[in-house]
C-alpha cells in the first residue's frame, strides 16, 4: 500500500515536470516565431488545466468567456488588481504610455441669439433669419442679434493619470466645455483663447483620433444587436499606437527572458489587434458595463422593442471604450443609470485612467457620495465661469475659505452646486458675525484667483508645456484609424447585415410592385390595345409614363430610411468611424440587385402583356432603360434625405421636386408648349430623357413601322413622336440611357457631399428675453440683481389674487390603485433562437404585485434593465405589444383604460415636445387638455403661469 501511494506521487511530479516541459517547449516555439506571427499567437489553458498554442483571432466564444472569468472574475469588487497586472507588465520593460495633458488658456465661447419672440420658430422668423444670413454672408447687414456668453475666461489644466470631474448646474456650459476641449464646437459658435495638448494647438494633429468625446444623446442602430454594435466601433476606431507597443513589449521581454502572465497575454495581444479580431476585447467591455446579458439583443427605438434606456447609455460609453483614444470626454454618462452601475462604470474608469495613464474628464449632473469620492480632481463651473478646479479633497477648504460650510451628512457634490445657487447659498454661511450677502459665480471665480490652488494652477499655466516630454505616439495625426480598404469592406458588410434586418421593406416593395404590376397588365391589356392609330400609340406612350413613373416613386422609401439613420451617421462622421465615401459606395453597390429585379420583374410581367414591340433587343432595352431610371431615382430621393435631413422637411421638398420633374418631363406637358422662360427645366429633367428613351426604343419597332396616313411619309411611330413634340431619332435612346448613368453618378456624388459637409437641422439654442440675458451678464460680471423669476412671483400680474378671492376650483379625488400578478410576455428576438432558445415568449414581468395609496410618495427603484419603465408602462396602459396577464383596479374597480387616462398622468423618460411652442404655451396647452371643462380659461391660465414659475 506504501509503495504503490509512493509510486503515485512520484508519478504526479513527474507529470508536473513534463508539463512544464512541454510549457516551456512552447513559449520557446512561440519566441522563435516572427514579430507578425507571434504578437497573433499565444498559449491558452482550458478549463482542465491543458494548454495549447492558440491564434488569439481564433477564440472560441466559451474560450473567450473562461478567460475573461480568469482575468476579471474579480473586476466588480476591485478592478485596480487587474490593471495593477497590466501595468506592472509593461513597467518590468522599462515601457511607458503615451500621456496628454490638456490645457486650456482664457477660453471664451460666445454665440449671437435673438431674444423674446424673435427667437421663436415661426414662418416670418424663418424668413427674416434666412433674408440675414445671406445679408450677413455679404458683409451687407450683421442683424439685430444679442451677444449669449455660453463660456467666459475659462483656464485650466486636465492632467493624465487623474479622474476629473465635471460639475455644474444645468445650462452652466459643462457640454460646450468638454466640446470645446473635444475639438467639436460648431461653426455658428464663436471660440477664442487656446486648446492645447501637450503644447500642441488644436490644428497640430486630429482631435477626434486623439480624444473621444460620449455624448449625451444616444443614437444607435436599432436593428444592430448591442454585440454588433460594439464590433462595428471596434473595427472602424482601430487600435492606434498599441499595436506597435505590443511589439516592442514582446522583443524586450525576449531579450530579458521574461515570460509573461498566459492569460494576460492572450488579452493584451487581443487589444492591440484590429480588424475582425476585436471580439474579445467587446466581449471584456461588455463585462465591464454590464451588457454582456443583453449582448445580442436588438438595440431597438421607439417603433421596435430593444434594450432598457440605462443600457442604451452604457452602450453609447463602451462604442469609444473599444476605440484607442487616449483623451475621454465624457458628458452626463450617469443618465438613466442607477447608483451602483454609476459607480461600477466610474470606478473601472478610474482604475483604467490611472494604471493606463489615460487623460479623462466626466461630466455628471448628481453623483452620489462614493461615486464622488472616486474622482482625484473636480472643475466646478457655473453660468460659463471656472469657480473652483483643483484636487477634490481641496475644494471644501476653499469655500470654507469663502465663508461656506458643508454640512457632515451633506453630500458633497450637491453642496457645491447649491452653494452657487441664489436660492440656497444663504443656509451653508458659516460666518455668524457677519451678515450674509449672496456672492455671484462672478465673485467666486476671482477669489478662486487669489486662492492658493488657483495661484498655483494659473503659475503652472503661466509655463508652456515642453513638446520634447510629449510621447510620439500621444497625438494622432491620421484622419481614419483603419486603412480605407478595410474601412470599406467593414461598411459593406454592415450595410449587407442591415438590408437583411430590414428585408421586410423590400419584400414589402417587391409585393406592392408586384399588385401595381397586375393592375398595369389589366389596365393596358393587349387584347384592348391595337397600332393603327396616333390615338392607339397615344395610349401605349401613356403605359410608358405610367410604368416610369412607379419605378421613379419606389424609390422613395430611401427618404425615410435615410433621414432615421442620419444622426448616427453624422455621430460616426464626426468621431472619424470613416470617411463618407465609405458608406455613400456600399450604399450604391449595393442598391444595384435590388435595382435589377425590381426593374426586371416589372418589365418581365408587363411587357408581353402590354403588347409592347415583340423584338427581344428592345425588351432588353426597356429593362436596361428602367434599371437606371431606379437607379437615378434612389440616388436622387437620397440626395432629397441628406439635403432635408429632417422627415417632414425631406418629404414636403421631395414631393415638390417630384412635382416639377412629372410636369416638365414632356409627358404632361409637351416640349413646344413650355414657356420658354421654364424649358431650362425640361433639359435638366431625368425623366425626359427617360421618356424620350422609352419612346423611341417602342415606336421606332416593327409593330409601328406602317405609313401614318396618305399624306406623309412618314411611319406611324415616327409621326407619333413628332405629334407629342418627343424627338424620332434612335440614338436618344442612348442620349437617355446615358443621362440617366449620369445623374446616378452625380446624385451620388452630391449624397456623399451633403452628408459629408451638412449638419443636422434645427440646432438647439435657448430662448431668452432681454431681460434674462441682461440678468445673466449682470451675474457674471458680478454684479447684484434681482431675478426676473423672484420679481414675478411677487408681481400683481400672476399674484394669487384669483385663489384669494375665489378660492380653490380644482377639485381632486383620492385614488388608489392596486395590482396582482402582473406577467408580461414578447415574442423571443431572432437572434436570440438562433442561440438555441426554444422558448416562444420572453418574460420580462413576473408575478409582479403591489399597491399605490393615495397621500403617500412611492419610490420605485432598480438597477438598470430590471423592469421599471415596463411595469409602469403596462400600469399606465401604453404597452401596445406582447402579453399582459394578472388584474389592475382603481379604488377597487377594475381598470378601464378610456376612463383612467382622464385621471393619470405618465411622465416618460423620453423628452417629447413640440418644438415650436414656448415652455409656457406647452403649459397652458396642457392645461386646456387635462382640465375639467368648468375651470374657465382665466383659471387655466393662471394655473399654466404657477406652474412655469415653479419649474
Amino acid at each position: 500500500m506504501w509503495n504503490s501511494a509512493e509510486n503515485v506521487f512520484s508519478r504526479s511530479a513527474s507529470f508536473r515536470e513534463e508539463d512544464e516541459e512541454e510549457e516551456a517547449l512552447r513559449w520557446a516555439a512561440l519566441e522563435r516565431l516572427p514579430t507578425y506571427a507571434r504578437v497573433r499567437r499565444g498559449i491558452f489553458r482550458n478549463m482542465v488545466g491543458d494548454s495549447k498554442e492558440v491564434d488569439v483571432s481564433e477564440l472560441e466564444l466559451t474560450d473567450q468567456r473562461l478567460l475573461l472569468e480568469r482575468l476579471v472574475k474579480s473586476a466588480e469588487d476591485d478592478p485596480e488588481q487587474f490593471f495593477d497586472r497590466m501595468r506592472k507588465r509593461i513597467e518590468a520593460v522599462d515601457l511607458k504610455f503615451p500621456k496628454i495633458e490638456v490645457r486650456f488658456q482664457n477660453l471664451t465661447v460666445e454665440s449671437f441669439v435673438h431674444v423674446g419672440s424673435r427667437a421663436l420658430p415661426t414662418i416670418p422668423n424663418f424668413i427674416f433669419n434666412m433674408a440675414e444670413a445671406f445679408l450677413r454672408q455679404l458683409r451687407m447687414y450683421q442683424g439685430r442679434r444679442s451677444k449669449l456668453t455660453i463660456l467666459d475666461d475659462c483656464s485650466g489644466i486636465v492632467r493624465p493619470s487623474r479622474l476629473t470631474l465635471l460639475l455644474g448646474p444645468p445650462s452652466s456650459g459643462k457640454t460646450t466645455l468638454l466640446l470645446a476641449l473635444a475639438g467639436r464646437l460648431g461653426t455658428h459658435l464663436q471660440m477664442s483663447g487656446e486648446v492645447t495638448y501637450n503644447g500642441h494647438g488644436l490644428k497640430e494633429f486630429v482631435p477626434p483620433r486623439t480624444s473621444a468625446y460620449v455624448s449625451q444623446q444616444d443614437w444607435h442602430v436599432a436593428e444592430m444587436t448591442v454585440r454588433e454594435t460594439l464590433e462595428f466601433a471596434g473595427r472602424c476606431q482601430g487600435v492606434g499606437s498599441k499595436y506597435d507597443m505590443l511589439v516592442e513589449l514582446a522583443r524586450r521581454e525576449k531579450n530579458a527572458g521574461i515570460k509573461p502572465d498566459e492569460d494576460l497575454d492572450i488579452f493584451m495581444k487581443s487589444l492591440a489587434l484590429g480588424g475582425n479580431e476585436t471580439s474579445l476585447v467587446v466581449e471584456y467591455i461588455m463585462k465591464i458595463l454590464g451588457l454582456d446579458l443583453c449582448a445580442d439583443t436588438l438595440v431597438g427605438d421607439e417603433m421596435l422593442k430593444g434594450i432598457s434606456g440605462g443600457q442604451k447609455k452604457r452602450l453609447t460609453t463602451g462604442e469609444l471604450l473599444v476605440g484607442p483614444a487616449r483623451v475621454l470626454f465624457m458628458d452626463e454618462i450617469s443618465n438613466g443609470l442607477d447608483s451602483s452601475t454609476t459607480y461600477q462604470i466610474i470606478k473601472y474608469l478610474r482604475h483604467s485612467t490611472c494604471a493606463l495613464d489615460g487623460t479623462t474628464v466626466i461630466s455628471l449632473l448628481q453623483p452620489a457620495p462614493e461615486t464622488y469620492q472616486l474622482f482625484d480632481d473636480v472643475i466646478l463651473l457655473c453660468e460659463g465661469q471656472i469657480v473652483y478646479q483643483g484636487p477634490r479633497e481641496e475644494a471644501l477648504d476653499f469655500f470654507a475659505f469663502m465663508g461656506f460650510k458643508c454640512p457632515e451628512r451633506k453630500n458633497v457634490a450637491d453642496f457645491l452646486q447649491e452653494v452657487l445657487s441664489k436660492k440656497d447659498q444663504q443656509q451653508y454661511w458659516s460666518l455668524p458675525f457677519q451678515p450674509y450677502r449672496y456672492i455671484t459665480p462672478g465673485k467666486f471665480s476671482e477669489a478662486f484667483r487669489s486662492y492658493q490652488t488657483g495661484k498655483n494652477l494659473y503659475e503652472e499655466l503661466s509655463i508652456p508645456f515642453d513638446k520634447r516630454y510629449s510621447h510620439p505616439a500621444a497625438l494622432s495625426t491620421s484622419r481614419y484609424g483603419v486603412k480605407k480598404n478595410e474601412l470599406l469592406k467593414t461598411n459593406f458588410n454592415w450595410q449587407m447585415l442591415l438590408m437583411k434586418r430590414n428585408s421586410f421593406i423590400y419584400v414589402f416593395k417587391f409585393i406592392q410592385l408586384f399588385i401595381v404590376a397586375l393592375i398595369t397588365m389589366s389596365v393596358f391589356m393587349r387584347t384592348v390595345l391595337h397600332h393603327n392609330t396616333i390615338d392607339d400609340g397615344g395610349l401605349y406612350l401613356g403605359a410608358l409614363y405610367f410604368s416610369m413613373v412607379i419605378i421613379l416613386f419606389n424609390g422613395f422609401t430611401e427618404v425615410s430610411m435615410l433621414v432615421a439613420k442620419l444622426p448616427v451617421l453624422y455621430k460616426h462622421r464626426d468621431l472619424h468611424f470613416y470617411p463618407t465615401w465609405a458608406y455613400t459606395l456600399p450604399s450604391w453597390l449595393l442598391s444595384i440587385p435590388t435595382s435589377l429585379y425590381e426593374s426586371g420583374f416589372w418589365v418581365a410581367i408587363s411587357y408581353y402583356v402590354i403588347g409592347y414591340d415583340p423584338n427581344l433587343t428592345r425588351f432588353l432595352r426597356q429593362f436596361l432603360l428602367y434599371f437606371c431610371l431606379h437607379q437615378m431615382s434612389i440616388a436622387l430621393f437620397r440626395v432629397i434625405g441628406s439635403l432635408g435631413r429632417n422627415m417632414i422637411v425631406a418629404n414636403t421638398f421631395g414631393s415638390f421636386a417630384m412635382l416639377v420633374v412629372m410636369a416638365l418631363g414632356g409627358y404632361i406637358i409637351s416640349r413646344d408648349h413650355i414657356p420658354s422662360w421654364w424649358i431650362w427645366g425640361y433639359w435638366v429633367s431625368p425623366l425626359m430623357y427617360a421618356q424620350n428613351a422609352a419612346s423611341v426604343n417602342e415606336f421606332l419597332g416593327h409593330s409601328w413601322n406602317k405609313r401614318a396616313g396618305n399624306y406623309t411619309n412618314f411611319s406611324l411611330g415616327e409621326a407619333l413622336l413628332r405629334t407629342r413634340s418627343y424627338f424620332p431619332e434612335s440614338y436618344w435612346y442612348w442620349i437617355g440611357v446615358g443621362a440617366l448613368l449620369g445623374y446616378t453618378v452625380l446624385l451620388n456624388i452630391l449624397f456623399t457631399f451633403f452628408l459629408a459637409n451638412l449638419n443636422p437641422l434645427g440646432k438647439q439654442q435657448a430662448v431668452f428675453s432681454k431681460e434674462e440675458l441682461q440678468e445673466r451678464d449682470n451675474r457674471r460680471k458680478g454684479e447684484n440683481v434681482t431675478e426676473l423669476r423672484h420679481y414675478l412671483q411677487y408681481s400683481s400680474s400672476v399674484n394669487g389674487k384669483y385663489f384669494k378671492h375665489r378660492g380653490m376650483v380644482l377639485p381632486f379625488q383620492p385614488l388608489s390603485m392596486s395590482f396582482s400578478n402582473i406577467n408580461y410576455f414578447v415574442e423571443i428576438p431572432v437572434e436570440l433562437k438562433q442561440q438555441g432558445i426554444t422558448e416562444d415568449r420572453l418574460q420580462l414581468l413576473v408575478d409582479v404585485t403591489g399597491a399605490f395609496r393615495p397621500s403617500v410618495l412611492t419610490a420605485l427603484v432598480g438597477v438598470s434593465g430590471a423592469g421599471k419603465t415596463t411595469l409602469m408602462d403596462v400600469l399606465a396602459g401604453r404597452k401596445t405589444g406582447g402579453v399582459i396577464e394578472g388584474s389592475i383596479n382603481i379604488s377597487g374597480y377594475p381598470k378601464r383604460q378610456e376612463t383612467f387616462a382622464r385621471i393619470s398622468g405618465y411622465c416618460e423618460q423620453n423628452d417629447i415636445h413640440s418644438p415650436c411652442l414656448t415652455v409656457l404655451e406647452s403649459l397652458l396647452f396642457s392645461a386646456w387638455l387635462r382640465l375639467p371643462s368648468d375651470v374657465d380659461l382665466e383659471i387655466q391660465r393662471v394655473i399654466g403661469t404657477y406652474l412655469y414659475l415653479c419649474l
